[in-house]
């Protein structure tokens, strides 16, 4: 039987349900858009097919899981995640920040300058833990990992540092195992410039970063701007900062270029570290 066919057979056999039972679809209804006692178990249900059929019988209906999905169908409802959406509020010179950034930026790389976009990203745990994802492995093998992801079955923490070259469309990560620090991101921009940056830009003497406005590297984190002195101080580079607006941190260009899609998606797509790997 065709999808098609099985949806239309399950509205059919809501209809008839429905036809016979006259408070089925309110009670329903009542359950899907909770109103009174916030203490009754049905008020707060998980909405699960399962769930709702329980709630049914306990108000004298009878029905299966099937014809409560074939009505749901026909009342307009469809089973959704939450939706990462809400970014908090917008602050009201966003867009003139905005502005700010990009014109700064565009004079920086005019003038041959490096323009860097930084961020730290999600922990992982050290040793042999479940990461997302599939692989191609020979039959009969299978890479086997920790049933619980405990911190302390851990051989410790990977901490990874991201700066994205804006100019050059290029990554570099720097993983510490310790704590997410402003020393520790001033460090990761440290040996990005010692490593990568310097030899890309022989002759710049001032250094662009774009940064969220929190965190270890935050716009009122005085350890931060210490250590960013210090480095400029090390360099000959005059450093300068430009922090996003605040809930605009996925806007960060970091995130779309670097660490989402080959950090998370492709270099650690079901790899588990351990100290073999690390």
């Amino acid at each position: 039987m065709s999808q098609e066919h099985e949806c239309a057979g399950k509205e059919e056999d809501a209809q008839r349900i429905t036809s016979t039972d006259e408070r089925l679809q309110g009670d329903l209804e009542e359950m899907l858009e909770p109103k009174g006692d916030p203490q009754s178990l049905v008020k707060w249900t998980s909405k699960s097919v399962s769930k709702l059929k329980e709630a049914l019988k306990e108000k004298g209906h009878v029905i299966g899981e099937t014809a409560i999905r074939g009505m749901l169908k026909a009342m307009g409802f469809s089973l959704k995640a939450t939706k990462k959406t809400l970014e908090g509020p917008g602050h009201a010179d966003r867009d003139a920040q905005f502005q700010h950034i990009n014109r700064t930026g565009k004079a920086y790389a005019a003038a041959g300058n490096p323009v860097i976009s930084v961020d730290c990203k999600k922990k992982e745990l050290i040793g042999h833990f479940k990461n997302n994802g599939q692989e191609w492995q020979a039959k009969g093998q299978e890479t086997t990992v920790n049933v619980y992801d405990y911190r302390s079955i851990a051989d410790g923490k990977a901490i990874p540092y991201g700066i994205y070259d804006v100019i050059h469309n290029s990554g570099f990560v720097n993983v510490g195992i310790d704590h997410e620090t402003a020393e520790f991101a001033v460090e990761s921009i440290r040996r990005w410039w010692q490593s990568v940056g310097k030899g890309l830009y022989p002759t710049s003497k001032a250094l662009l970063i774009l940064a969220d406005g929190g965190g270890s590297n935050g716009a009122s984190n005085r350890l931060w701007k210490k250590q960013l002195q210090q480095l400029a101080t090390e360099t000959g580079l005059e450093i300068t900062v430009c922090h996003l607006p605040p809930a605009t941190s996925k806007w960060n260009k970091i995130e779309h270029r670097l660490l989402r899609v080959h950090f998370h998606q492709l270099a650690w797509k079901t790899f588990n570290l351990s100290r073999n790997h690390y």
